[in-house]
This record gives C-alpha cells, sequence and structure tokens, in this order.
C-alpha cells in the first residue's frame, strides 16, 4: 500500500518525453520504430517458378520465328499460284488466237476410284535449264536428269510448286542440217517459256535406237501441263531410218529443218572440220572427182547433205509436208524475230519472242540473245559459231552452184518456198 498523497503527487508529475508525432506518413520500417508506430504488415504474395533468362528469351522467338516462317510459307504459295494462273491463261490466250485448242491433263481420279490423289509437296523454287553456251559436237552424250520419272503425272500447281513436272516425249525436234543454224534456233526458241529442250544433241534416233525409248524420254526436261518438250540432233535428216523411227514414236511430231544455202553450208561444214583436223586435203580436192571435167564428189558428205530435195522425199514418205516447217538460215541471221515469228506460229505458241529479245554482234557477224534463258545476261553462241571460211576459189564456188541447181528448184516445189539460192 503506497502512504497517503503518493499517488496525487505521481499524476501531478509530467510525462516522460516519448519520441515526436511524425510529421509525414513514416513510409520505412526503421522510421516507423523509431516514431512508436507499429510496423506496416504486407501481405505475403506466393512466388511463381521463374525460367531461366536463356530459356525465357527463346521461348518468344521461336514463336515469333514460327509466325515468320507461316508467313513466308502463305507469301510463297500465293506468289507461285499468281505466276502460274497468269502463264495458264496467257497460253489458253495464244491458243485461242492461233484457233488451237490446248490439251488438259485429266484430273486425279477421286476417292472411288481406287487411286489415291497425288499429294501436295512442299513448295520449291522450279528448277531452270541453262542454256547451252556452244554448239555440241556430233555423238557427244546428253546430260541425263537424276530424279526419276513420276509414274502419275501431278497436277498443274503441284508440277509447278514442286518444281519437277513429268518427263515426256519430245513433241517437236529439229532435224536439220548440219552447220544450217540449228543451234541458233534452238537457243532463241529456248527463250520462250513454253519450250523446254535438251542441250545436248540425244542422237536417239540414229545411233542409240537400240536403247528404247524409256531411255530416250529419260533424257528430256520435266516440263509443265501445256509446255512444249523438245530435243535437236541435225543429222537426223540425213539418216534413212530416222523419218520411220520417229513415226513410229509419233506420227503427230512437228519437225523443223533449218536450210541454208547448199554451197555455203558445205563450206562452213569443211570450216568446222578443218579447226578439228588442219592436215585434212584442200576443198577443191575433196569436192571434186575430177576438177577439169566438173565431177562432184556425192559420195562427200559436206557435198551430200545439201541434197536437201533426196533427202525429203524419205521424210514425206512418212510425214505429211503440213507437220514439217522450213527455216531459212540466212533469214534467221537477218531476221530472227520474223522468222521466229513463223515457228512460234507452227509450234502452236504465242508469239513472245520479237525483235526487243535480240542485238547484232558485230564481230561475229550474227545476232545475239539480250537475255538467256535462266540469265538476265546477254548471251551469244559459242565461238565455234560465225567463224571466218577459208577463200575458196571462185570458179569452184560456181561449179558446185550449177550442180546443186536441180536439186534446188525441186526442193523449192517440194517444200512451196523460193530460198533465193540461185
Amino acid at each position: 500500500a503506497e502512504p497517503p498523497g503518493v499517488q496525487g503527487t505521481l499524476a501531478a508529475l509530467p510525462a516522460p518525453a516519448g519520441p515526436a508525432p511524425c510529421a509525414e506518413p513514416c513510409s520505412s520500417p526503421r522510421a516507423r520504430a523509431a516514431h512508436g508506430a507499429a510496423p506496416e504488415r504486407r501481405p505475403v504474395l506466393p512466388r511463381c517458378p521463374r525460367p531461366a533468362p536463356a530459356a525465357a528469351a527463346a521461348a518468344p522467338a521461336a514463336g515469333e520465328e514460327e509466325a515468320r516462317a507461316a508467313v513466308r510459307h502463305a507469301l510463297r504459295l500465293a506468289l507461285l499460284a499468281r505466276l502460274l494462273v497468269r502463264r495458264l491463261l496467257r497460253r489458253r490466250a495464244g491458243a485461242a488466237a492461233a484457233g488451237l485448242r490446248v490439251p488438259r491433263r485429266p484430273r486425279p481420279a477421286g476417292p472411288g476410284s481406287g487411286r489415291a490423289a497425288p499429294r501436295l509437296p512442299f513448295p520449291a523454287a522450279p528448277a531452270t535449264q541453262s542454256a547451252a553456251g556452244g554448239e555440241v559436237a556430233e555423238g557427244a552424250t546428253s546430260q541425263e536428269e537424276q530424279s526419276p520419272e513420276t509414274p502419275d503425272s501431278p497436277s498443274p500447281i503441284s508440277s509447278f510448286f514442286s518444281g519437277s513436272g513429268s518427263k515426256q516425249l519430245p513433241q517437236a525436234i529439229i532435224i536439220g542440217v548440219k552447220k544450217g543454224g540449228t543451234r541458233a534456233l534452238l537457243e532463241f526458241l529456248r527463250v520462250h517459256p513454253d519450250v523446254r529442250a535438251v542441250g545436248a544433241e540425244p542422237h536417239f534416233f540414229d545411233r542409240s535406237y537400240d536403247k528404247g525409248l524409256a531411255w530416250y524420254r529419260d533424257l528430256m526436261p520435266r516440263t509443265l501441263d501445256g509446255q512444249i518438250t523438245m530435243e535437236k540432233t541435225p543429222s537426223y535428216f540425213v539418216t534413212r531410218e530416222a523419218p520411220a523411227r520417229i513415226s513410229a514414236m509419233s506420227k503427230d511430231t512437228k519437225l523443223l529443218v533449218v536450210v541454208r544455202d547448199p554451197v555455203t553450208r558445205a563450206v562452213s561444214d569443211y570450216t568446222q572440220t578443218l579447226s578439228k583436223r588442219p592436215d585434212i586435203p584442200s576443198f577443191e580436192s575433196l569436192a571434186f572427182r575430177n576438177r577439169s571435167a566438173g565431177l562432184v564428189d556425192r559420195s562427200w558428205s559436206a557435198i551430200q547433205i545439201g541434197l536437201y530435195a533426196e533427202h525429203l522425199e524419205r521424210w514425206l514418205r512418212h510425214f505429211p509436208a503440213r507437220q514439217m516447217l522450213f527455216v531459212s538460215g540466212e533469214r534467221l541471221v537477218r531476221d530472227p524475230a520474223g522468222e521466229l515469228g513463223r515457228v512460234q506460229d507452227f509450234l502452236g505458241l504465242k508469239r513472245i519472242i520479237s525483235d526487243k529479245h535480240f542485238y547484232f554482234n558485230q564481230t561475229k557477224g550474227f545476232p545475239c540473245l539480250k537475255k538467256a534463258e535462266g540469265s538476265g545476261r546477254p548471251h551469244c553462241l559459242g565461238k565455234t559459231k560465225g567463224r571466218p571460211h577459208p577463200e575458196i576459189d571462185a570458179q569452184v564456188l560456181r561449179q558446185l552452184r550449177d550442180f546443186y541447181r536441180p536439186f534446188n528448184r525441186k526442193f523449192y516445189q517440194m517444200t512451196g518456198h523460193d530460198f533465193g539460192w540461185d
């Protein structure tokens, strides 16, 4: 018990000095403790597991890459489909203007036919065959394409996306003549988007016929629906068995023959042989059996090839004249676009190749392409083209023109065209 009056005395004493009240709300825990405020209790939130930095960056990057790939894939499909539609419309319009009917590839059978429709492969850039630079020597083997032939022809869009198409036997063949301008015609034609041709000379119908049509077809480039497969082998025109063999393959094959003044052609033929064998006899000694009597040696191949009328008689036994086009080798040099116009009409193609595709090379004395197939650069034929001819005695040339004159006139009558060689 406290003595009387103690409680009053204690009550009268001043209270002990404490911390001054906060002028502003205390924010930090230390300040709140200094001012006697109760510590602030914050709710404790559960922590989520955080991915590793590398994985966190890779996750959105992978998603963005997949999105970009899908966009690129869709754009590629749209672009290729647009190009295909434009090509088909252009081809149909050209065929309609020429009064022709473009054959359509049969559609794949449906589910009830027992045959599965072809799959649409992943799109790839269409393969383009490069133009050959120069004349391929006779007997040279063609480069066979490694991909096997497709058993069922795919749809046009599938073929366009896959860049493969299908291999077909040629619908048109340049059958002659040697040193007439066949390489120039083939290279010029390959500028056309609807022409696909073998670069090297297959020599199937004169040297490799025993290998069979399957071997021959495998040499051909792959084509899309509506494109023309072509090849050129000039020796076919003078091969006795070639007309019957080509007719057995297809009676509808279109044949192109590039002809040239037989005297100039013989000199060009001799020039090519001379470049390979400089020790051969002179042109005069090979061309005549008896020079003084003017007796021409018809057994010499350079002379024999120029007897166009005799060779043509064999071809007309197997093909009608309407399936043969005779291209002027001289006009192919003077006016390549004009002569190519005739060829495009004959093949049922739209006239796409024109003057804008050519320029004249003054050095070679020959027309060249401003842009070759598969390239954006100018392209001239190889160094074997435009070679200077050796000097031939003018009397020899006159004798040869006299020899060829009756054969030329008969050839004019058979073809209905005067080439003006006389």
